[in-house]
């Protein structure tokens, strides 16, 4: 009882830092890391390589999240220990002394995967990626309380024709959940698909809408390994089927020109979510307050 009446405290000192806008974006050029941009566009989909932190970067108190500017189009996590904003001086990778000291790190490993809530589509009968295109193109806003992100694939080949397909990412001040929205920008409507990652000696928790997960990512690049959690909130009418790769939990919407759900996480290191237990309680009391 003790831990969820803190827990409500939590969100309560949460909801009055919304008055102040506890966001950020961040998106440049690798060759040019002095400039920031608020858009970017390739014909060929891919500028993964070129992009600091490959595509476009959110965050705020919480979490960091980025979209992969590549056929993948999944979404990755940057983990904090402490509350504050760090992208715009630590640009996703802290050096191993920073993070040693407080700082973030990526503990999150997407691989093939969507990542945590990443948009793909169902063709009926196999996961179709965002690829190939005519042109991917990517924006960063950050207005009021909130700071987004939005990636546009355009002529993505669906079934007998091509569909434009656009994924917004928004983060707030005050609250650790994220929200995705998936748009087909087309006449017809189509099946997302969209689902949470998970890795060998993780636990894993499946809910009617709700999956969590917790323990060791795989992941090589920073300075120790931490365990983290994820979690995915949505509407179970949305979807007409479920399905478990090995790799990742996947869910197929129902035909539909938008879909929305909420995305989450947290890590070890995190001094009061810092269990499984802690950051489900955590999680459905936020989802839950407003």
């Amino acid at each position: 009882m003790k831990a969820k009446l803190f827990f409500c405290a939590l969100l309560l000192q949460g909801s009055m830092l919304t008055a102040q806008n506890m966001t950020d974006v961040s998106l440049f050029l690798r060759s040019d890391s002095t400039r920031y941009l608020d858009h970017v566009s390739s014909e060929s989909g891919d500028l993964y390589s070129a992009l600091g932190h490959h595509g476009p970067a959110i965050e705020n108190e919480w979490i960091g999240l980025r979209l992969y500017f590549d056929q993948k189009a999944a979404i990755d996590v940057y983990s904090k220990a402490n509350r504050g904003l760090e992208l715009s001086q630590y640009r996703w990778y802290p050096t191993p002394e920073q993070q040693m000291q407080g700082k973030g790190a990526d503990y999150y490993k997407v691989g093939p995967t969507v990542g945590l809530g990443g948009i793909r589509l169902w063709d009926g009968e196999k996961v179709v990626p965002l690829h190939p295109v005519s042109n991917r193109s990517a924006r960063v806003v950050k207005e009021g309380t909130v700071s987004f992100m939005e990636m546009l694939s355009e002529d993505v080949p669906y079934r007998n024709g091509k569909v434009d397909i656009l994924v917004r990412v928004t983060v707030y001040s005050g609250f650790r959940k994220a929200k995705v929205e998936a748009f087909a920008l087309s006449d017809e409507a189509v099946a997302f698909v969209t689902g949470i990652n998970y890795h060998p000696g993780e636990q894993v928790v499946v809910e009617e809408d709700c999956i969590f997960t917790w323990g060791l990512h795989p992941e090589d690049v920073a300075a120790e390994k931490v365990e983290l959690g994820a979690a995915i909130f949505l509407n179970p009418d949305d979807y007409s089927q479920k399905m478990d790769d090995g790799n990742q939990h996947l869910f197929i919407s129902k035909p539909a020109r938008y879909i929305s759900y909420w995305i989450s996480s947290a890590n070890a290191k995190e001094p009061l979510i810092n269990s499984l237990d802690r950051f489900i309680d955590f999680s459905k009391m936020e989802m839950n307050y407003n």
